[in-house]
C-alpha cells in the first residue's frame, strides 16, 4: 500500500503525469491529487476578498473536474484530494514527507529544450522527501516537426 502524490494544474503534462500514476498504482494505493493555486502577482492593486474565495472556488472546481475523468473502477486505487493556497514547490515538498512517490510532469518541450525541467519539476527534484517521477508531455516532440 503506497502512497503516490500526483501534481496537477490542468495541463498537458500534469494530465500525462496522472495517467502514468494511475497505470503505475496498485489496487490497494492511494493516489492523491495535489494542486496548489496561488493569486496571480499583481503589483499596486488590492484584491477584493470575493476574489480570493473565487480563486480557491476555481481551484477546488478544477481538481473536480480532474476526478470526475478518472474510471478506476472497482479494484483501482483510492482517489483522494489536495487543494492548497500557495506556490506548488512547497507545498509538493510538505505533501512529499509522508508519500512513497512524487509524480510530476515535465514542461513538454521537445528537442534540446525538452532536455529542461519546468521550475516545479527542477524544485521538487532537488528537495522532495521520496522518489519523484518526472513524466514527459506525450507529445514532447511535437514542437520540432
Amino acid at each position: 500500500m503506497e502512497k503516490i502524490i500526483v501534481a496537477v494544474d490542468g495541463s498537458e503534462s500534469a494530465r500525462a503525469a496522472l495517467d502514468w500514476a494511475l497505470d503505475h498504482a496498485a489496487p490497494d494505493d492511494t493516489i492523491v491529487i495535489a494542486h496548489a493555486w496561488k493569486l496571480p502577482a499583481v503589483s499596486g492593486l488590492e484584491i477584493p476578498v470575493s476574489s480570493l474565495a473565487d480563486f480557491e472556488v476555481a481551484a477546488h472546481q478544477l481538481v473536480k473536474e480532474i476526478v470526475a475523468e478518472i474510471d478506476v473502477g472497482d479494484d483501482g486505487p483510492t482517489i483522494q484530494t489536495d487543494v492548497r493556497s500557495g506556490h506548488p514547490g512547497p507545498m509538493l515538498i510538505d505533501c512529499s514527507e509522508d508519500a512513497d512517490l512524487l509524480v510530476v510532469g515535465s514542461r513538454g518541450y521537445g528537442g534540446f529544450r525538452g532536455l529542461l525541467l519546468g521550475s516545479v519539476s527542477t524544485y521538487v527534484v532537488h528537495h522532495a522527501h521520496c522518489p519523484v517521477a518526472v513524466i514527459p508531455c506525450p507529445d514532447a516532440d511535437a514542437d520540432e516537426d
